[in-house]
């Protein structure tokens, strides 16, 4: 053979061992990249000839699949869609999938370890593959009661059983429809997304779990939290309590909400300090009890800078950086880097309310296969142990005073004792304050801890938050007969 022929004979065998290697890194290396890419459109033929299992909220599908004539066999509908679409989340040709719908896609696609035998069976019988359903935790009066809170405002609520961790209810505003970011139609999906997209405000993004704010005054209750957990103070124990108070070693000094006086006496004691919520009390108690006492109680309540899978993966709450004693001031009213998801924010209410446990958050009540047959049932975990009963007592007396005789007297419920704390944060010069409420009901045995915040709400959390969790706790409570 001449060397011409040679050199071709070994260029066409170079080729051919560079295509096995590379079928071979597709089909091994590569399997899994390509199968769960969302473009792939043999992929999204097939996820779509199956029925996509439903997600159930009190019984009712808030997420479900139904049969079509088009090429793509099934089509996700919503239909109470913007009530839950900051929990399901949407299921897209265009834009994959959010919230539950890709937290839990496994289960509903029918692909979880859980539902293998299912699909052994169905291989045997020539039935039709299905996935399997989600049975969220969700309370349905109290979702309607929170989005019908939020109208017209940006902000979320979340609601917690303190017992457990189970959550009561998720909402976010502004709302959108998931179904229309799930037709088959790509133009109209596209527009919708462009509708979306021109917002102020994106509402797709879930401002329950996935992003944190600076939380005011609610931060207090775990100042109080940290004071009262030395055994050197009491509800009664008298604090200094001034008009103003200089930051130490600056010539900045902090007032009081509106330069309000706290007390003529310029002291009065920790229960009335967040009875009235004194700024210059608590940034004055964060200072004595010192930076590694407030940090390590607020990252005993959750607050260390990581996310929780509930099962959806959620922002991360901390104090921040605190880097001398002015900023440690500022930072125990929940100001400066302090930053906290309203998830984050019922959770504290929560420990407190469970005689200082704090349970795991979880959204998933009941995994079920097609045939209904329950296959995970959820089962509660602690998280942590921020406070003793004692402690978390005498917490619960300091916020029924917040209720009953401060800030948070619009939370009231008519025949039920409510504790809670307002929280107003600033945001910058010339933009409307954040408005919070944490509180839990009934007081002496808690069945439900709720979180409400509005963004720029303008007021304060007592006068714009207090009222909608007021509204949320009593939904609840009338809705599991009082």
């Amino acid at each position: 053979m001449n060397a011409p022929l040679r050199r071709v004979a070994i260029s066409v065998l170079v080729l051919f061992t560079l295509l096995i290697v590379n079928v071979n890194y597709i089909q091994v290396v590569r399997s899994d990249e390509l199968r769960e890419d969302s473009g792939n459109t043999r992929v999204l033929t097939e996820e779509y000839s199956r029925e996509r299992g439903s997600i159930v909220v009190d019984g009712t599908e808030v997420a479900l699949s139904v049969p079509t004539q088009d090429t793509l066999k099934y089509l996700r509908q919503y239909p109470q869609g913007p009530v839950y679409a900051a929990v399901t989340g949407y299921y897209s040709l265009l834009y994959n999938s959010a919230q539950m719908e890709r937290a839990v896609n496994d289960v509903l696609a029918g692909s979880d370890a859980r539902l293998f035998t299912r699909r052994i069976a169905d291989l045997f019988t020539g039935r039709d593959p299905a996935g399997g359903d989600v049975v969220l935790t969700l309370d349905a009066g109290v979702q309607e009661a929170a989005m019908a809170g939020l109208e017209g405002v940006t902000g979320a609520v979340v609601a917690l059983d303190p017992s457990t961790g189970a959550v009561l209810g998720m909402a976010s505003m502004p709302t959108y429809d998931p179904a229309q970011l799930s037709s088959h139609d790509p133009d109209a999906i596209r527009a919708y997304a462009a509708e979306l997209d021109a917002q102020e405000q994106d509402p797709r993004l879930n401002r329950a779990t996935q992003d944190n704010y600076p939380p005011g005054s609610v931060f207090k209750v775990i100042v109080s939290a940290a004071a009262l957990s030395t055994g050197e103070y009491t509800p009664d124990t008298v604090i200094p309590a001034p008009d103003l108070l200089t930051l130490p070693g600056t010539s900045t000094t902090l007032e009081n909400f509106g330069g309000s006086s706290c007390s003529s006496s310029q002291e009065q004691s920790l229960i009335d300090a967040l009875t009235i919520s004194c700024n210059t009390a608590f940034a004055q108690l964060g200072i004595d009890l010192g930076e590694d006492r407030v940090r390590e109680m607020a990252e005993a309540f959750g607050m260390d800078g990581e996310g929780l899978e509930i099962p959806m993966t959620t922002a991360g709450s901390s104090v921040g950086d605190i880097e001398s004693e002015a900023a440690l001031g500022q930072s125990s009213i929940g100001q400066r880097d302090v930053r906290m998801t309203p998830l984050q924010a019922a959770m504290v209410a929560a420990a407190v309310a469970n005689d200082g446990t704090l349970m795991t958050p979880y959204l998933v009540d009941q995994v079920r296969a097609p045939d209904l047959t329950v296959i995970d049932q959820a089962d509660p975990e602690e998280l942590s142990e921020p406070v003793t009963p004692e402690v978390a007592g005498q917490l619960t007396e300091m916020m029924e005073s917040v209720v009953a005789n401060g800030s948070g007297r619009a939370a009231r419920i008519p025949g039920t004792a409510v504790a809670g704390k307002t929280g107003t944060a600033q945001v910058a010069e010339d933009v409307p304050d954040h408005n919070w409420f944490i509180g839990f009901a009934p007081a002496d045995d808690p069945r439900i801890a709720v979180a409400v915040f509005v963004a720029n709400g303008g007021g304060t959390g007592g006068d714009v938050s207090a009222p909608i969790a007021g509204d949320v706790m009593q939904a609840y409570l009338e809705g599991q007969g009082g």
